[in-house]
């Protein structure tokens, strides 16, 4: 009889890979999650009280106490910032890549490699040096790995969050799958073809955050076929988004965002636009409805900037978007923000990103995280169905 499969949570961040590994069903136990943000620890130890918690750099964990933890996985999601596409992208030479680095060092020198690895990180560690030294460390210590860039569209749920993934496995134990060197944009299965129907398109799949007004005046008119039976254009959006948005929304295979709303458990009074947010950013806004299939990443700084940290919801369903905008900058403030108002627009609380997110329904925060601190862990989180789905992918 096989043994339970020992895991190692590097950068353990609110337990995402903790709840995917529960939702692949595999028989695992977490035998030591790591991780130094201390608000993100206690979110955790509040889900995972019996997991052992190292409250700890990845630097101050020595080749010693990795070898006594005996692990047959490591899952893990380092720091993002040196490849964030709009960050310095820093790259091995940005600080916050030193544990990464660190892992990379220490992992050929093992007493005993895991079978197997997962590593979650952001669009653009694909380009970076920091995964070029991962893939060689890969190769040295014997895995054969297949990278992707998956999205929680290809799993149907409305929310663009595009992301880089790798999963290796220690030869001689093969994948289910033939592997590519190329990065895939789906799911295999063990004859080689996509798990889902719908795959990340990916011009479709836009996370990135808008720019801001000043730096994204339109340069072109809308062209033609954007007549008065065309996509209305308004905001600061180019006739490109808007078909983009069309487009997705018109997907019947990608559920509707109304599957992921709270159901008026919680006062929402809180999560409304106040008015200087609505007059100062009305033209950068991301809006969708309870309808839509569609919404845009939600980052760290959602709910405390509103300009290109994810989508607001449109809770007057039957008021035209439309009859709101046209003619909008014409008006006094009073005018405006009385249209405006007549929209209901509202940020996602914390629970619905986490819905989106993957999280289970027993997840929860500890009742004195403050609503700030929920969106940024959130906002740095990741989506649990996929890593759930890639674990399977890996294991089978």
């Amino acid at each position: 009889m096989e043994r339970c499969l020992r895991v190692l949570e590097l950068y353990s961040g609110i337990g995402g890979m903790h709840h995917a590994l529960r939702e692949s069903g595999i028989d695992a136990e977490v035998v030591a999650a790591v991780d130094v943000n201390t608000i993100a620890n206690e979110v955790y130890k509040h889900n995972f009280p019996t997991t052992p918690l190292w409250p700890k750099t990845i630097e101050g964990i020595t080749l010693q106490e990795l070898n006594r933890l005996d692990f047959d996985m490591i899952l893990m999601s380092p720091p993002c910032q040196p490849f964030t596409r709009i960050g310095l992208q820093g790259d091995v030479a940005d600080p916050r890549a030193k544990s990464f680095l660190y892992v990379l060092d220490i992992l050929p020198r093992l007493q005993r490699l895991p079978k197997y690895i997962l590593l979650e990180n952001v669009k653009g560690f694909e380009d970076s040096s920091a995964r070029n030294v991962f893939l060689q460390t890969l190769e040295k210590c014997g895995f054969q790995y297949q990278e992707f860039l998956l999205s929680p569209t290809c799993l149907a749920i409305p929310n663009s969050r595009l992301r880089y993934f790798l999963i290796a496995k220690l030869l001689p134990e093969p994948f289910s799958f033939q592997t590519s060197n190329q990065i895939l944009t789906e799911f295999p299965n063990p004859e080689g073809m996509c798990l889902q129907e719908h795959s990340v398109p990916m011009n479709l799949d836009k996370d990135w955050p808008f720019v801001p007004a000043e730096e994204t005046k339109m340069t072109s008119k809308p062209s033609r076929q954007y007549s008065e039976q065309g996509p209305f254009l308004f905001k600061l959006e180019t006739p490109e988004d808007a078909e983009r948005k069309k487009t997705q929304n018109n997907d019947i295979s990608i559920q509707m965002l109304q599957v992921f709303l709270e159901d008026g458990a919680e006062d929402l009074s809180q999560y409304f636009l106040p008015p200087k947010s609505l007059l100062r950013y009305a033209l950068l806004l991301d809006i969708v409805k309870p309808t839509s299939r569609r919404s845009t990443c939600f980052t760290k700084g959602y709910g405390h900037y509103v300009e290109g940290t994810g989508s607001v919801l449109q809770s007057a369903e039957d008021v035209e978007m439309e009859s709101v905008f046209k003619l909008l900058e014409t008006l006094s403030e009073e005018e405006k923000l009385k249209r405006l108002s007549t929209l209901q627009l509202r940020y996602f609380t914390p629970r619905e990103i986490a819905k989106l997110h993957g999280f289970p329904q027993e997840f929860s925060f500890p009742d004195k995280t403050t609503v700030k601190q929920r969106y940024r862990l959130l906002g740095n989180s990741l989506n649990v169905h996929i890593v759930a789905k890639l674990i399977t992918v890996l294991l089978i």
